[in-house]
């Protein structure tokens, strides 16, 4: 015979569970960081509506670090200026990030010498980003113990770095640039390319005389008319396939049909 259910019990697991949910949300919006309620953090420049989610990755050399507004820094990112906590870094800030950037859960950015971010840039989870790296020079000491070269990174305004890219020292990345998952990043590259592989090489390229580069292969989406509503959005779900296609036209033709949706009309 099936075992009875015990609603009792059903019940009591659920209003836990939702109790533990609703802590936790109060947690994370308790323990994140803004400019208005920055714990003990005290970051060269944080503009205004920048957030680092909780829980809060490896942050240190906080003076030393300007971030914009707007910014999204996502849960257990890690953030660090300097080789190591406590040190004098000197007058100028070693790790700017610009307006606007979302660094995605997982990233780290570790910043011993010069990294610049730009505005608009975003970062899918778990990037990886440093201006450090282990030398090998003496085959005799252990790697860990031989001095590391340095050298700055800067990535342009406007980039997509996809989910698990490595970003290495030396790195010069130009505006607009799309880095592919998995990528690893050394050296110059150009403004509105498309790099991918390990070590990155440049698949795609767009310039004004011949356009993209090898050509894309998929249309461009076609944003959302200006003044659609999302009564009028969420209308779209029931279309029939006439009517779609009407739809499916310059967006001022669209937004007029979009109108036809319109309750009452």
């Amino acid at each position: 015979m099936p075992k009875r259910k015990n609603t009792f019990s059903s019940w009591r697991r659920g209003l836990a569970q939702r109790a533990v949910h609703a802590g936790w949300a109060w947690v994370q919006r308790t323990g994140s960081v803004t400019v208005e309620h920055p714990g003990r953090y005290r970051f060269g420049a944080m503009g205004t509506g920048s957030r680092l989610a909780f829980p809060l990755g490896t942050v240190f050399g906080e003076p030393w670090i300007h971030l914009g507004a707007h910014c999204i820094i996502g849960e257990q990112v890690t953030l660090t200026a300097g080789l190591m906590p406590d040190l004098d870094l000197g007058p100028d800030p070693i790790l700017r990030i610009g307006d606007g950037v979302v660094l995605g859960r997982g990233s780290h950015v570790i910043a011993d010498t010069t990294v610049t971010i730009g505005s608009d840039c975003y970062f899918g989870p778990y990037v990886y980003v440093t201006s450090t790296n282990h030398s090998y020079d003496d085959p005799h000491e252990p790697i860990g113990k031989q001095w590391p070269r340095m050298e700055p990174v800067e990535i342009g305004p406007g980039c997509w770095i996809g989910t698990g890219a490595v970003i290495l020292p030396g790195a010069r990345i130009g505006r607009n640039v799309v880095v592919a998952a998995g990528a690893v990043v050394r050296g110059a590259v150009p403004d509105h390319a498309v790099v991918a592989g390990a070590p990155a090489r440049v698949v795609r390229r767009w310039t004004p005389a011949d356009g993209w580069q090898p050509p894309l292969r998929t249309p461009p989406p076609v944003p959302i008319p200006e003044g659609v509503t999302p009564e009028q959005l969420c209308a779209l779900s029931g279309l029939d396939e006439e009517t779609a296609a009407r739809l499916a036209e310059p967006a001022e033709e669209a937004a007029a049909g979009l109108a036809e949706l319109e309750p009452g009309s």
